[in-house]
């Protein structure tokens, strides 16, 4: 490839989706429409302020409360509903094994790295134990032209003939989904799949995926992998993060499947027909969540996803500054996605339908919303216990007190139930334990939502790298 061409590609990768879709990139992070709205809110909070206080901030605490009311119960709905034998898609060892190499499509494997020159030798071997024919599968290694680092060490490695160096080219954004992007201009598989650098995937998972995909017709653009940690037993942060997600990718994501619901993809482990990616335009580069993003993108495309019963195991991670930048970026993503998605109402609405947008605020929005919302109501419960302050008993008369701490009490409990439930699924004795004290963990998730809602005002697109190769060793489960 020249350079004019790399250059072509390079373009194509960076701007392509904001070109020619500007309502859905996130190059800009807010319509006019939502600035004014925006504009409108304060305005009309001012003015309330001043005419009363006391009556405008009941009515903020009474839609605060609502809300948090609201995404609690849908994510217990989603817990019940996650147990339809339609929400996963199950493919067993014989049935993946059993279809000659010869019918099994051309897959092509994506792994974008950046300064992960320590953990890259381990990321082949295990890419290299996936029971897949050589001549149909190429691993493409997408590296930053100036990661000399990771280059030099990859450089070292003797690969099998499947892998495949691929360099990028300098330019901006400097972020995952823009390299995902220059890898789809070059790959050749039918099917193609995307993977992290700290990544051992279940060995069948590429053949799991082809047999799944053959069960459905190119409305089903994509099967999603179930992920979960290698190093759970690390530390209370990394046991905390592994019940999170065997709640997420066990229960809440197939829940959005048995409900027909916007799935917002996990990073990693990704399934996809080759001609959606084309015709969506691929990830969009400016968005630090492009799985989320993508997921709704399908879906108002009128394309379905999958949950696959295959694990992927990564490494959680077991630092809690390294953990707060990893989540601060996921939930600036979500909110990210939850805006854009959102500039025009009734285009959404035609396009997802009023069900589609209730799912999308209820989850994707109120994810981080939940999170954020949590210290308020802490705080305000801790004052009143402490020290009755006169400001508390003036803005909840006795109706929208008792009520407020009825379903605060009440919804918390809810998840922490579920959460202890999750984790005695997973069969792990010091897991439950763990869950039993999941409220500190929810306050890190506060803190990293707080964060997370600052940067996506000051920088919004804005990628705040991961490090990996924490882990002192990773556990292969039964």
């Amino acid at each position: 490839m020249n350079e004019a061409e790399s250059q072509l590609r390079l373009e194509a990768s960076t701007s392509g989706l904001a070109d020619r879709v500007p309502l859905v990139s996130a190059r800009s992070l807010v319509s006019r429409g939502q600035r004014n709205l925006l504009v409108v809110l304060v305005v009309v909070g001012v003015i309330g302020t001043v005419l009363s206080a006391r009556i405008t901030f009941i009515v903020i605490i009474a839609l605060l409360t609502l809300t948090y009311a609201f995404a609690v119960v849908y994510r217990v709905f989603l817990f019940a509903r996650s147990s339809r034998s339609d929400a996963v898609e199950r493919v067993t060892d014989e049935e993946a094994l059993s279809v000659p190499e010869a019918d099994l499509p051309f897959y092509t494997v994506m792994v974008a790295a950046y300064r992960e020159a320590s953990v890259v030798g381990k990321l082949l071997e295990n890419l290299g134990e996936l029971d897949y024919p050589i001549n149909r599968l190429e691993v493409m290694l997408l590296i930053e032209q100036d990661d000399e680092e990771t280059l030099a060490a990859l450089r070292q490695i003797e690969a099998g003939p499947q892998f495949k160096l691929v360099v990028v080219p300098p330019g901006e954004p400097r972020t995952k989904p823009k390299a995902l992007n220059f890898g789809l201009t070059l790959a050749r598989g039918d099917l193609i799949a995307v993977y992290d650098v700290e990544d051992t995937p279940d060995i069948l998972q590429l053949r799991r995926a082809a047999v799944a995909m053959r069960r459905f017709g190119p409305e089903v653009a994509c099967v999603q992998a179930k992920l979960s940690y290698g190093n759970a037993g690390q530390n209370v942060i990394t046991r905390s993060f592994t019940v999170e997600y065997a709640m997420w990718f066990s229960y809440f994501l197939p829940g959005l499947v048995s409900l027909n619901a916007p799935i917002p993809l996990g990073g990693t482990s990704n399934h996809f027909r080759r001609s959606a990616l084309r015709v969506l335009g691929g990830w969009d580069p400016y968005n630090v969540t492009e799985d989320c993003d993508l997921g709704i993108r399908m879906y108002r495309e009128g394309y379905r996803v999958k949950i696959l019963d295959s694990i992927t195991l990564e490494e959680a991670n077991s630092d809690f500054v390294n953990w707060i930048k990893q989540r601060s970026r996921w939930y600036k993503g979500y909110l990210q996605s939850f805006l854009i998605h959102l500039r025009s109402p009734a285009k959404a609405t035609s396009e997802m339908s009023w069900r589609g947008i209730v799912h999308l605020s209820a989850f994707v929005g109120g994810t981080p919303i939940l999170a954020v919302v949590n210290p308020i109501f802490w705080l305000l419960t801790l004052s009143w216990f402490i020290a009755h302050p006169a400001f508390l008993i003036a803005i909840f008369p006795a109706p929208a007190y008792y009520t407020g701490l009825t379903l605060w009490a009440f919804g918390n409990f809810l998840l922490w139930y579920l959460t202890i439930l999750t984790a005695r699924k997973t069969n792990r004795p010091d897991l439950v334990f763990t869950a039993l004290f999941v409220p500190f963990y929810w306050i890190m998730m506060s803190i990293a939502a707080v964060k997370a809602a600052w940067q996506l005002v000051v920088t919004p697109s804005f990628w705040e790298k991961t490090s990996h190769g924490l882990s002192a060793k990773v556990e292969v489960p039964s």
